[in-house]
């Protein structure tokens, strides 16, 4: 998949060049891109999947505001010399599950570059948005669900709603303010697209407003057309 993915963005991306500095002076390791001394703009935090790095999602900057604040992180687990994880799979051929001090230690570590982050890049929670594949996506659910004050919004590029999140979750009017996309090819074999829909039909019992958007015959990638209503969905919630 990595591969895959990064040639798709590479080819979204043209010819522009993503900043190679890995910053580790937040509690997770990332690549940036930011205006200099600029305040108070919008935020993105990509969030890659198993088996990735920083570099993997980055390229999607390239079909946003150039004047954003775009960080780009890695995963704080080892998976060979240059992919990392958020977690470890729990084993068994039940619904996509992970193990739970891996996802409380990632959600905890990202809850606190979140905060970091956005005190560094002198903006405010309200400007801030996870946008996460796979794990990644995943992992934006944990923290958004659980910890909505940090971010305006999360993005869920084919992930899932884990099981013991599910089970937590309750209606909350703290969760009424945060923006949520699910985006989601319907030939996705890592992670199927029933997990979307599921995902959905979960944020609508709690009364969220997800925007979803299905992708024909996409597998587990990202698409140029999934990217446009990516950058569509983040400037209608920055209004």
């Amino acid at each position: 998949m990595f591969k895959l993915f990064a040639l798709t963005l590479a080819l979204l991306a043209g010819t522009a060049q993503a900043d190679a500095t890995l910053h580790t002076d937040l509690p997770l390791s990332y690549l940036e891109q930011t205006q200099g001394e600029a305040r108070n703009q919008p935020l993105v935090i990509f969030l890659h999947g198993f088996g990735s790095n920083e570099e993997d999602l980055f390229g999607i900057k390239d079909a946003l505001p150039s004047t954003w604040t775009y960080l780009s992180v890695r995963a704080p687990m080892p998976v060979d010399p240059s992919g990392y994880r958020w977690f470890a799979r729990k084993p068994g051929d039940g619904d996509y599950d992970g193990e739970t001090a891996d996802l409380q230690r990632s959600a905890r570590l990202i809850e606190e570059f979140v905060t970091q982050a956005t005190a560094k890049y002198h903006t405010q929670s309200d400007r801030v948005f996870l946008v996460g594949f796979s794990q990644g996506a995943i992992m934006s659910y944990e923290v958004g669900l659980r910890k909505p004050g940090l971010v305006r919004g999360i993005a869920a590029l084919s992930g899932s709603v884990l099981p013991v999140l599910k089970a937590e979750l309750k209606p909350d009017a703290a969760l009424d303010k945060l923006a949520i996309f699910i985006g989601h090819g319907t030939l996705d074999q890592a992670l199927p697209y029933t997990a979307a829909t599921r995902a959905n039909d979960v944020l609508l019992g709690l009364g969220l407003k997800p925007e979803f958007h299905g992708y024909m015959g996409m597998p587990h990638t990202v698409s140029e057309a999934e990217i446009q209503d990516l950058k569509a969905w983040l400037e209608k919630n920055l209004r």
